[in-house]
């Protein structure tokens, strides 16, 4: 089976993270605070805080921000419900913004009404959770003014983007927004095995979130409410969370930080070549914003309603049976039985349930060979000529 996505680990990565195996640290060493440097520094981030998941780098971000009971949280419906949870976790209420049809992304013209609608009932969101879907960046000028307007703050889910780009800046650098979150899950463009990192140019906030992730327990005489009693001491000042990264999986994601420029690089060739190659077929092909250069974690295309003969899920079966792993990316957050019972339905964001009838994720990843990528463009033709 070709999978639609997968890690890549080298004898660098193995010597990295041996390292760490026989060195007297394996959890708070000092490979951490070098790994969130590196990262800090390549996307142009003040602050870098890692954790154990980017769900974990949600949640922190959220409870820095304090939202809480009474809040709104608004997010994208086509996304992994890491996006929307993280609100439920710290108590808040949760909405959704319809996508853009072309990118996948929360639609800036959707959010600008709705936020326009909820002035008028006073109940404007605390927060708001653009989801850079795929890897291309939100059109977050628009949110960011957006944000300024009417007063919420703004978390980049950018689990999908590490190492892509907007406006000729990099992802990350929180030039529209107050946090930003990458995941280093395995089949994200870099991995720390598991992992997560939450980038801020606020010093509070990453103050914050740094006493979140660690049970909310500091070393720190300038935050203690009590005169340290000897140099063991330390205060638990806040209810925190046990959402460390380890040594070991940030000597992985250290390791694969150098060859990111890459993988992007990589993964842009395989797709230039879907695109070429789908030309003709009843497929939409991903849609690319001139201001933003994705990181292509994943490769979306689009049956076309109409043209295409057999039902999506014919196609998803018959790619499977011919050795194609592909996927699905997402089922919209708000058509799941727990947002379901919480009064959401279908209907109540049509752009992303389009989408999602007829979303199919190819195999896309850095070491896909051109004799797989041939296999996959094969049998989706054949498949679609039934």
């Amino acid at each position: 089976m070709i999978p639609y996505g997968r890690q890549d680990i080298r004898q660098a990565d193995i010597d990295a993270v041996l390292e760490v195996l026989t060195s007297d640290f394996l959890t708070q060493g000092p490979v951490v605070p070098k790994f969130e440097g590196a990262v800090a520094e390549f996307v142009s981030a003040d602050y870098a805080v890692a954790v154990n998941s980017a769900t974990s780098a949600l949640h922190i971000a959220c409870a820095a921000l304090e939202l809480g009971p009474g809040d709104l949280l608004w997010t994208s419906p086509i996304t992994f419900v890491a996006s929307a949870n993280c609100g439920i976790y710290c108590g808040a209420d949760v909405d959704f913004v319809d996508i853009d049809p072309d990118t996948f992304n929360m639609c800036a013209e959707r959010l600008a009404e709705k936020l326009h609608r909820a002035e008028g009932a006073g109940r404007l969101p605390k927060v708001v959770v653009p989801v850079h879907m795929c890897g291309q960046s939100c059109d977050m000028e628009a949110i960011g003014q957006l944000s300024e307007k009417y007063g919420f703050r703004v978390i980049e889910d950018a689990s999908h983007a590490i190492g892509g780009s907007y406006r000729g800046a990099r992802v990350g650098n929180c030039a529209h927004s107050d946090i930003t979150v990458f995941s280093f899950h395995p089949v994200k463009i870099v991995t720390t095995a598991e992992g997560g990192m939450a980038m801020t140019n606020d010093s509070e906030l990453a103050d914050r979130m740094s006493l979140l992730r660690s049970h909310g327990i500091t070393r720190n005489p300038a935050v203690m409410e009590h005169d340290p009693d000897g140099p063991w001491y330390y205060e638990q000042v806040g209810l925190g969370f046990n959402y460390r990264m380890t040594d070991v999986h940030a000597a992985l994601g250290l390791s694969q930080l150098d060859r990111l420029t890459d993988y992007v690089a990589r993964r842009h060739e395989l797709a230039a070549v879907y695109d070429a190659r789908l030309g003709g077929l009843p497929v939409a092909t991903p849609f690319q914003m001139p201001a933003s250069h994705s990181a292509y974690h994943l490769y979306v295309i689009r049956l076309v309603e109409g043209r295409c003969a057999p039902s999506r899920k014919d196609v998803f079966i018959a790619l499977r049976e011919q050795g194609v792993g592909v996927n699905v990316h997402y089922i919209p957050v708000h058509l799941q039985p727990f947002y379901r019972r919480l009064g959401f339905g279908p209907g109540d964001f049509p752009a992303a349930e389009r989408y999602y009838s007829s979303a199919v994720t190819l195999p896309l990843h850095p070491n896909l060979t051109e004799a797989q990528q041939e296999h996959v463009v094969t049998a989706l033709r054949n498949v679609l000529a039934e």
